[in-house]
C-alpha cells in the first residue's frame, strides 16, 4: 500500500504569515484519492523515512536557514532510494541560484547577475563592469523569502560594503541588477503542473518596498498571461523542468519580453486559493503520478 509524506518544515511563523495552508489542501486531495499520507518536517529526526513510498515536497520553507543539514537530508533520501516529487536531483540543482547563470548561458532572458564567491574580497569595479545598472540587489546564493537581501545604489554602496563583505566571508552571494519593472508593475508567477500551465498571478510590492513577498506587505492578484509570456515560460519548463510535478516561473516583462527571475522547483507557494481551476489542476497532476 502506498504511503506518502507531505514534506514541510517546523513553522515559527517566519515564512507562512498571511498564507493559506496548502499543506492541508494537498492533504485533502490525497484523502479524496484515498491515498494514505501524513505531513512531516524534513528536519524532524524522529521521522522514519523508510516507511514512505513517495515524498511530496511541499513547504520546506526553512531549507536555506539550515542548508548543510538540508543537503545531508537530501543525501539520506537518495541513499534510501525513496522517490520524491520533485526529485532530489531537481531540488539539489534548484537550491543554489547558480542555476540562473546556467539558464542564461543557454540563451534565455534571465535576470542572472554575478556571483560573489565565498571568502573572496568584493571588488566594486568588477560588479559595475558586469552589471549595467545603477542599482543592484544583493542576496545569498542559497536563499529565499528575501532573507539578507539588500537594494543598493552607488550612493550607499560604501556604507553597506562592510556588512556585505562579512556575509560573503560566510557564504556566496549573488548581485543582480535592480529591475524597475518590479516596483512599477510587479513580478509575474506562472504555475505549471506536469509541464502544463495551470494559473498565474501578479505580485506587487508594498509602497516604498521592492520585495514582492506577501509577508512584506506585497499584494497578489490572479491574471491571465499573454501568449508570448506563456510561450516563454513553457520553453523554460520544457528544457529545465520537464520531469517536475510542479514549477513556479517568476519573472518580469522588459520591453515586452519575459525575463526569468526564479524557476521555483523546491517549495514554491502555489497560490491554490486564488484560482478556481488551480486545485483541480493540482489534483489532476497528482492523480497522473500516483494512481
Amino acid at each position: 500500500m502506498i504511503h506518502v509524506a507531505i514534506v514541510s518544515y517546523f513553522s515559527i511563523g517566519a515564512y507562512d504569515n498571511n498564507t493559506l495552508d496548502e499543506n492541508q489542501m494537498l492533504s485533502e486531495i490525497l484523502s479524496e484519492l484515498q491515498i494514505s499520507h501524513e505531513i512531516v518536517s524534513w528536519s524532524d529526526t524522529a521521522v522514519k523515512w523508510e516507511q514512505f513510498s513517495l515524498l511530496l515536497i511541499k513547504s520546506t520553507w526553512d531549507y536555506f536557514d539550515y542548508y548543510p543539514e538540508f543537503l545531508t537530508w537530501i543525501d539520506r533520501i537518495k541513499k534510501l532510494r525513496i522517490p520524491a516529487l520533485n526529485s532530489m536531483d531537481t531540488i539539489l540543482w534548484n537550491s543554489s541560484k547558480r542555476y540562473l547563470l546556467e539558464i542564461e548561458s543557454k540563451g534565455y532572458p534571465v535576470i542572472a547577475g554575478m556571483i560573489l564567491e565565498k571568502g573572496l574580497p568584493i571588488v566594486k569595479e568588477k560588479i559595475a563592469s558586469k552589471i549595467q545598472s545603477e542599482t543592484w540587489v544583493v542576496k545569498p546564493l542559497v536563499s529565499g523569502g528575501a532573507k539578507n537581501t539588500l537594494k543598493i545604489n552607488g550612493d550607499n554602496w560604501d556604507q553597506h560594503l562592510e556588512k556585505i563583505q562579512a556575509w560573503v566571508n560566510e557564504e556566496a552571494f549573488l548581485v543582480q541588477p535592480f529591475v524597475t519593472e518590479v516596483e512599477r508593475v510587479g513580478e509575474y508567477s506562472l504555475i505549471f503542473f506536469n509541464r502544463k500551465f495551470s494559473h498565474a498571478v501578479l505580485k506587487t510590492p508594498a509602497s516604498k518596498d521592492f520585495r514582492v513577498q506577501h509577508y512584506f506587505g506585497g499584494t497578489i492578484k490572479p491574471i491571465i498571461p499573454s501568449a508570448s509570456m506563456l510561450l516563454s515560460c513553457q520553453n523554460l519548463i520544457d528544457e529545465f523542468a520537464s520531469e517536475s510535478l510542479y514549477v513556479r516561473v517568476d519573472g518580469v516583462e522588459i520591453d515586452g519580453e519575459f525575463h526569468l527571475m526564479e524557476l521555483e522547483m523546491i517549495e514554491p507557494y502555489l497560490f491554490l486559493g486564488l484560482s478556481e481551476q488551480a486545485i483541480s489542476n493540482y489534483k489532476e497532476a497528482i492523480m497522473a503520478r500516483l494512481t
